[in-house]
């Protein structure tokens, strides 16, 4: 008889504790499934102290195959589910397509960035759910100060030191007070104009800091706030925001660059799809975290609206705590219903919270205990490193080297803007050109990031045709390169190609002596290569919030819902990439060559430069 197949969907908190508890119950007696788009379990509270350089990305990043031995990690991110026909359709990171066969699924998706209709919000803010999105807002930040100081212009200089974050809870908090304390650092190497120093700006329409906390923890964190010169203002939001600033609802406006969205969650919309009651965007579940009429389908974390039998009538928040221990009781009753062990409800006493404030200030109130100041700030790293399935030596370390050493603040430039939209349906993964697309609303109109990026069409649409992500214009990375760059068909006059016929080396032109007279000239070009940052997958529900435009089918396989290659293509299933540089053994230019063409924008950190020609005029291996 074969073994029942388990698959689990997400590896969150919720995720990776259903995961870790079925592995030690069912020992080999069933084969265990993890879908997840990336290969590690990511602790979500320390991300603030990532962005603000006092722990590495890896440190919060605990591997998957490393820490669950007994069960099989899959790579992708979940599109469809057909619940009668028991498969979960996936696709993976470099656009392959799967489908995983179940008798027992668990849909631990998680959350996704809370959007509200505010007229440019979705364009120029960027939210903070993962490790792309805390990468970049550290070089973005470290930037901006950096050309403050730089900046002739007095405005200038104020628009880009000032930081606003929407969004008084948890993450906002957290956000802000590490924000404040390391930009303060970096302005003490980089002095700015006299009488400035950076802004941090913390809004919210609530009446008080976190809310939802003690009154008694809410004043202490706003204390701290206020102290280090945090700009705190409730019952204020944005209005309105621009590439140059934002528009307040009290009517003022604030000129930044820096607009950082923690406003709040919403579940995963994969579960949207399944046509099942729901509660405010939850799936409905019972107390034993199963769905009714569904006996196959159980559910946990922020996906699932479970009934919290302490407070009849509610259902657990979307937090971390009650999504780590969701994940144990899920794993205990998926194990009962397959004859190992007795199913038991959910039931959890709240332990308290913990925020870390950065420094030694933090505000906790373990076991209901109010406390402020250092004793705070060693519960607290007390309680993280006690919760963290790994890593704790190294995350220990690294507060040690904090508390000695000063921080480096460079920015490595390695997540851009357009990376990391504030609407994605997996914003765990960063974009790269000629990627899969994971999301799906319609573009937006043109404009400008915050931070200077130019952008053809906004983040969370069809990308712009020159711009990764999307269908790759002819001089770009991803795509067919124009005839004047590497990596394509070559222009007649640049190396690596049949020379011009005005250049010596090849045919004359018709124009030159020794020729025939000029006459008009007419060549032929290669068809376009297939658009590589199309929408995925026809035919199956869509994890995106809105569904994007057909999408065409690969050249040559007759097969509809799947991305044609590009041109340039290696092996099947793989991404085109972008062209190579100047290979090593090239010998110094002799002729310049001729003048790029008007409409192709320099070489830069998204552009591969061009070839370097050999002095026998022969293109070096590797141009092409």
């Amino acid at each position: 008889m074969s073994r029942p197949r388990i698959v689990i969907v997400g590896a969150g908190f919720a995720g990776y504790r259903t995961a870790r508890t079925l592995s030690r119950l069912t020992r080999h007696q069933a084969d265990i499934t993890l879908l997840n788009p990336t290969d590690y379990f990511l602790y979500l509270p320390l991300l603030p102290q990532v962005a603000a350089g006092i722990l590495e990305p890896r440190r919060v990043s605990v591997s998957l195959s490393g820490t669950l031995p007994h069960v099989r990690l899959v790579l992708g991110e979940a599109d469809g589910i057909d619940l009668d026909g028991h498969t979960v359709h996936y696709t993976g990171p470099e656009g392959e397509e799967g489908t995983l066969p179940f008798d027992r699924l668990v849909l631990a998706a998680g959350s996704v960035n809370k959007l509200l209709p505010i007229p440019g919000v979705a364009e120029h803010a960027h939210g903070f759910r993962g490790l792309p999105e805390a990468l970049y807002l550290r070089d973005h930040v470290t930037r901006q100060v950096e050309l403050a100081a730089a900046a002739d212009d007095r405005a200038e200089c104020a628009a880009r030191c000032t930081f606003v974050v929407v969004g008084a809870g948890y993450t906002g908090t957290e956000v802000a007070a590490h924000g404040a304390m390391y930009t303060d650092a970096q302005v003490r190497k980089h002095p700015m104009r006299t009488g400035m120093r950076p802004r941090w700006m913390l809004l919210d329409v609530a009446p008080r800091v976190m809310p939802e906390m003690d009154e008694r923890l809410s004043r202490t964190a706003e204390r701290v706030l206020r102290q280090r010169g945090v700009d705190v203002r409730m019952g204020t939001s944005v209005k309105e925001a621009t590439h140059d600033g934002v528009v307040l609802t009290d009517g003022s406006t604030v000129d930044t660059r820096t607009l950082v969205w923690c406003v709040g969650v919403r579940p995963d919309p994969l579960v949207e799809s399944l046509g099942l009651p729901m509660e405010r965007g939850r799936l409905l579940v019972d107390p034993h975290l199963q769905v009714p009429g569904r006996p196959e389908l159980f559910a946990c974390g922020d996906v699932a609206a479970v009934p919290d039998l302490n407070q009849p009538g509610q259902y657990t928040p979307m937090t971390a705590q009650h999504a780590w221990r969701h994940g144990k009781v899920c794993a205990q009753n998926v194990a009962a219903s397959l004859g190992i062990g007795e199913r038991r409800a959910y039931r959890h006493r709240d332990m308290g919270f913990v925020v870390d404030l950065g420094g030694a200030k933090a505000a906790a109130n373990p076991l209901g205990l109010p406390m402020s100041g250092p004793a705070a700030g060693a519960v607290t790293r007390g309680y993280h490193l006690a919760a963290m399935p790994g890593n704790r030596v190294r995350v220990a370390a690294d507060w040690l080297l904090d508390a000695v050493l000063p921080r480096q603040a460079v920015q490595l430039g390695l997540v851009r803007s357009w990376s990391v939209p504030l609407e994605s349906s997996s914003p765990e993964v960063a974009r790269v050109p000629g990627g899969p697309e994971r999301h799906g609303r319609a573009a937006g109109p043109a404009g400008q990031r915050p931070d200077g990026e130019e952008t053809g069409n906004q983040p969370g649409g069809e990308p712009a045709r020159n711009q990764p992500g999307g269908e790759p214009a002819k001089g770009q990375p991803g795509g067919e390169p124009a005839r004047n760059q590497p990596g394509g068909e070559s222009a007649k006059g640049q190396p690596g190609g049949e020379p011009a016929k005005n250049q010596p080396g090849g045919e004359p032109a018709k124009n030159q002596p020794g020729g025939e007279p000029a006459g008009r000239r007419s060549h032929g070009g290669r068809a376009k290569g297939g658009q590589s940052g199309s929408p995925r997958a026809s035919g199956k529900p869509r994890r995106a919030v809105e569904a994007a435009g057909p999408r065409p089918a690969r050249e040559g396989s007759g097969k509809p819902g799947r991305a044609p290659r590009a041109s340039g293509t290696g092996s099947a299933g793989k991404r085109p990439t972008a062209p190579s540089g100047p290979s090593r053994s090239a010998g110094p230019p002799t002729d310049p060559g001729p003048e790029p063409p008007a409409n192709q924008p320099p070489p830069g950190p998204d552009i591969a430069p061009g070839p370097v020609k050999r002095t026998d005029r022969r293109a070096a291996e590797g141009d092409s």
